[in-house]
């Protein structure tokens, strides 16, 4: 197993790959005309939250659970450390990598498409950074703790830096399934994370300066349902994304987000091999770092390109403000680039967690009566894993445009102008689709 790369390979289809590219294309051309012939307000712009009913929502958003959920991550936390420095090095037989690279990184990323901000409750760095703020007040008589202002400047460029970083620990470092580098490389993230939450203060940091808080966030405003005020409620899907506060950051940390995921799959293809030769062997880090830096400079130059294309339509809107206006509408590309890339990893590799849950340290023990599962390999064939994969990309594409349309209108003082903006978008769009089933097919062999 590899926690470095999610693809995997799969037998032949029985349909041509190229239909595969055709029809995806020709779904978002016709959601594009659907999009501009009966969607001619805005209708995802305004705030449509309301609380679940019948007192379901204070019960779900009600603090006792919340610090039931924060406690579970501490404790997750700690076995992430404790098997990481003092298990085996098999990363195998480690409860760490497996954690990390797949329920962690992958597995929450689902949930909170979802769920909604499950990690918000779950955090372990919250937790912590709350109760150091709870100690601290008893300590100075009921006066919270002093923190600087968070200079606006820096926005979410932490995140953004931490979730690259993540991403080359992951991909490029060779640390990916060494469970003492992984331990490690937690340790140094918490002490930096409640250094920074005892700067600015825990709930700051969270918002902008937390890399998971931050990324998982994203994908949580995907999801129909939300906590606000100690209560849970519902939306209609998708709307949490334009009300989104795009801070300094905000369009480097979407561009990561979705060119790491593309370096993941161009780096298991034949062309990569073709491009590094025997670089790749001599100094597979910085090769493998080169790369994953060019991915995430492929994805920003389709937007790019696509934002000086609208600008050519007129109504004097610059292009900072239309990469800001329209950044919100390639999160569902960067949820469902990991969805299509990681879904097998989850499947089948993320199954590993039953008997590690019981055995995390790889000495033999049966702690909760699962150490002889087994992964399931039949869960789920290869050909039900690449149309569920193909799936998820054109729903995602077409989340977006529906995303982009919806901005346009209210961007522009004329529909005319927003549909002539969306030519461009649709064109990004199109293109990220297209990379996006090049890269799975790349992956079969």
């Amino acid at each position: 197993m590899q926690f470095a790369h999610g693809l995997v390979q799969r037998a032949n289809l029985p349909i041509p790959e190229e239909m595969f590219f055709g029809a995806a294309a020709v779904v978002l051309i016709v959601s594009f005309l659907a999009l501009a012939a009966l969607w001619p307000q805005p209708k995802l712009e305004g705030d449509h939250w309301r609380p679940l009913p019948g007192g379901l929502g204070r019960l779900l958003g009600a603090p006792a659970l919340e610090t039931a959920c924060g406690a579970a991550g501490v404790v997750l936390l700690a076995v992430v450390v404790v098997a990481g420095l003092a298990g085996t090095e098999n990363g195998l037989d480690n409860f760490t990598p497996t954690f990390v690279f797949i329920i962690f990184w992958v597995g929450l990323a689902f949930a909170s498409a979802l769920l909604g901000n499950v990690f918000a409750a779950f955090s372990p760095w919250r937790a912590i950074g709350r109760a150091s703020g709870w100690v601290v007040r008893r300590a100075r008589g009921g006066r919270p703790p002093r923190h600087r202002p968070y200079p606006e400047r820096l926005g979410r460029w932490p995140a953004a830096a931490g979730v690259l970083v993540f991403t080359w620990i992951e991909l490029a470092s060779g640390w990916g399934e060494d469970p003492r580098m992984i331990a490690l490389a937690v340790l140094g993230y918490t002490a930096i994370t409640l250094a920074a939450q005892a700067m600015f203060g825990v709930e700051t940091w969270t918002r902008r300066g937390e890399a998971f808080a931050v990324y998982f966030d994203l994908f949580a405003r995907i999801a129909p349902f939300e906590r606000r005020d100690g209560v849970a409620g519902v939306r209609p899907p998708l709307s949490g994304l334009p009300r989104l506060d795009v801070v300094p950051g905000t369009v480097a940390l979407v561009l990561v987000m979705i060119g790491t995921v593309t370096f993941d799959g161009i780096s298991v293809g034949q062309l990569w091999d073709d491009l590094t030769g025997d670089a790749a062997f001599e100094a597979p880090v910085l090769v493998a770092t080169l790369g994953l830096v060019g991915g995430v400079a492929l994805v920003s130059s389709f937007y790019v390109l696509g934002v000086a294309g609208a600008r050519t339509v007129g109504g004097d809107v610059s292009a900072a403000r239309l990469r800001r206006a329209f950044v919100h509408s390639l999160v569902p590309i960067a949820l469902v680039y990991v969805a299509a890339h990681y879904l097998t990893f989850l499947v089948f590799e993320g199954q590993g967690i039953a008997y590690l849950a019981s055995d995390p340290l790889g000495e033999g023990w049966n702690l909760f009566g699962t150490a002889g599962a087994t992964i399931d390999y039949g869960a789920l064939s290869q050909n039900q894993a690449w149309y569920l994969q193909v799936g998820f990309v054109v729903a995602g594409h077409v989340a977006a445009l529906i995303l982009a349309h919806d901005r346009a209108l209210a961007l522009y003082p004329e529909a005319k102008l927003a549909v002539r903006s969306q030519y461009w978008m649709l064109a990004v769009m199109v293109g990220f689709t297209m990379l996006a089933l090049w890269l799975l097919a790349a992956a079969q062999g």
